[in-house]
């Protein structure tokens, strides 16, 4: 396993105002690596006599991703032993990982487990009744009070809704304490039955991965300070990203729309942060879902920043893959291990998903970071 994340984020009271603010995500992917020349071979091996197979090799190609991780080696994740078994290996596998990273997430924080007061996880590639924030509550020293709040059917959206949930939360409940957790192995949904062009581009587009991050509701540390939050679903775009749930689990759908989606909400995200009077334009830093390219690219335009604003996001789709709601926490704790942002500076925190959703926050940067530890190698 590979663990990255390092330094504490924490909160601060501004005018009488508890102001919470975010710890500095841990962040885990599996050992298991398909680079993209392996996923352009197997998706010509596999798919030889589909009649779209130059257009699907051609779309995968401009994803931008240079590897991703997955749970299993390829040879098992091209298998399909059913949906009960899959969705077995992800609650084994996530009570094998998730307390790695949360301990790894509340050591940034620099507090331990029965100080939090909130949970949320979050996750859509598998499902648990009740949710494994209860497993995590009797198994890893959390209190029995400890609040849950498990997040399912908003995909890669959950990322920033979790943010923005436990930020309620926090203001609602000053001096409270919350940690996230973002556990997806997209791997997992994989359907070798589906041959649309959309699910094969998917196929080479998802990878898996873990993560944490803890809100704190002190007046110490370094990070991000929440200041306002705000949702936005694009009326009448329900059925563009979506899951259709069979006997043989979850069989993800795309539709070829939804990279223009960038223009709609691109006017909801400037008005947010002129709300917050600031320049959409000039912002410190822009932590931002990389679904895609084609959602960077546009996005860039449509605010009129610099492709390098979005260079975090870029480089957790090149080195990870688009992996969910996981997205926008390795965006932020690549901002961490880049130095941060100016003291005061301010950013924003988005992530889009089925709905089509838009879970958006901005923040300041407070303090200046220690030197970070990037890669630390687990057993």
């Amino acid at each position: 396993m590979t663990i990255s994340g390092d330094n504490p984020l924490c909160s601060r009271v501004l005018g009488g105002v508890e102001m919470t603010v975010l710890c500095k995500p841990a962040v885990q992917v599996p050992e298991n690596v398909l680079t993209m020349e392996e996923a352009l071979s197997i998706a010509g091996r596999l798919h030889r006599h589909h009649r779209e197979l130059p257009l699907v090799l051609r779309l995968i190609g401009n994803t931008g991703v240079r590897k991703r991780h997955f749970l299993q080696p390829i040879e098992k994740t091209l298998e399909h032993p059913g949906f009960q078994a899959r969705n077995e290996l992800f609650l084994s596998a996530a009570k094998q990982q998730v307390p790695q990273v949360v301990e790894q997430a509340l050591a940034h924080a620099e507090l331990e487990a029965d100080q939090i007061d909130l949970i949320v996880f979050v996750s859509c590639t598998g499902f648990s009744m009740p949710s494994l924030t209860a497993w995590m509550i009797n198994k890893m020293g959390f209190r029995p009070e400890t609040r849950q709040l498990p997040i399912a059917q908003l995909g890669c959206a959950a990322g920033g809704a979790a943010i923005n949930r436990a930020h309620d939360f926090c203001t609602a409940h000053p001096g409270s304490n919350a940690l996230i957790v973002a556990c997806e192995f997209c791997s997992l949904c994989y359907q070798p039955t589906d041959v649309g062009v959309g699910q094969l581009l998917s196929n080479g587009l998802f990878g898996d991965a873990v993560a944490a991050a803890v809100l704190r509701g002190d007046d110490e540390g370094v990070g991000v300070r929440l200041e306002r939050n705000a949702s936005y679903l694009i009326p009448h775009t329900e059925d563009w990203i979506s899951y259709a749930v069979r006997a043989t689990g979850f069989h993800f759908q795309l539709d070829k729309r939804v990279p223009k989606t960038m223009k709609p909400l691109a006017p909801v995200l400037q008005r947010l942060a002129r709300q917050h009077q600031r320049d959409p334009a000039r912002l410190d830093f822009y932590i931002i879902h990389a679904g895609g390219p084609r959602i960077l690219d546009d996005l860039s335009q449509f605010l009129e920043v610099p492709s390098h604003a979005f260079r975090h996001s870029r480089a957790t789709l090149t080195e990870f893959g688009n992996i969910a709601s996981a997205v926008v926490l390795d965006a932020l704790r690549r901002l961490f291990d880049d130095g941060g942002a100016r003291p005061g500076g301010s950013g924003i925190i988005a992530g889009f998903g089925p709905g089509i959703t838009a879970e958006m926050s901005m923040g300041s940067w407070t303090g200046t970071p220690s030197t970070t530890t990037q890669g630390e190698n687990l057993p």
